[in-house]
């Protein structure tokens, strides 16, 4: 099974076009106003049809409500909702019904004991992101470059599929996979020349070393 590569909160047609050409297997567009990487609808709609089955569109909110989720599923047509706030799982399983489309968790982890949370959200949630837990005074959960210790993921016995997320550039991610051994892989400040900002070169550079690491896959 290939390592799934997701290129996290792009916002123009020539970044997404790299990602794309370049092989991501999952594009995420963030729907969060105090992200520097956050969408209109207008912009995600734009975009969205630009994608045209190359890749799966992720939209990534932050405890939004039902309408602000209509809105964002009827401009972006997604094929997975990212639900990066303090969603709980009933909360998951409401929206899965509500938009009929599978639904990916974050879950902040700074140690193991982060981990507790994870039997309820396994249950309901189709594939679990595990990012490092962001500071008390952050304004948003990610997208912020901070790694947490891949190493509380090491051996971790879960039949959902996972990802792995949180300061990952072009220079960590096999370190990332070879400890924690996850199905996918998550960039979104570590392809950036600024906040908000994706560089072209960067998004090339990380998905060539996300690719090179699937060798380890088979070893």
């Amino acid at each position: 099974m290939s390592l799934i590569v997701k290129v996290c909160g792009l916002s123009t047609r020539e970044t997404l076009d790299v990602a794309l050409d370049s092989g991501a297997d999952m594009v995420g567009f963030v729907f969060f106003p105090p992200s520097p990487r956050h969408l209109s609808l207008e912009v995600a709609r734009d975009l969205g049809q630009a994608v045209k089955r190359r890749a799966a569109k992720v939209a990534l909110t932050v405890d939004a409500d039902d309408a602000t989720l209509a809105g964002i599923v009827e401009a972006l047509q997604p094929d997975l909702l990212q639900l990066h706030g303090h969603e709980t799982p009933a909360r998951l399983r409401d929206v899965k019904r509500k938009f009929a489309l599978p639904v990916m968790k974050a879950l902040p982890v700074e140690t193991a004991a982060d981990l507790a949370a994870l039997p309820g959200y396994a249950e309901v949630a189709d594939r679990i992101l595990f990012d490092a837990r962001a500071p008390k005074e952050a304004t948003r959960p990610g997208g912020l470059g901070a790694v947490f210790d891949w190493h509380v993921l090491e051996n971790l016995d879960l039949k959902l599929p996972f990802m792995v997320s949180g300061g990952l550039h072009a220079g960590n991610v096999a370190e990332a996979f070879r400890v924690t051994r996850a199905g996918g892989v998550d960039v979104s400040s570590g392809v950036e020349g600024t906040p908000g900002r994706k560089d072209p070169d960067m998004i090339r550079a990380f998905i060539r070393a996300a690719r090179a690491t699937e060798e380890l896959m088979v070893r």
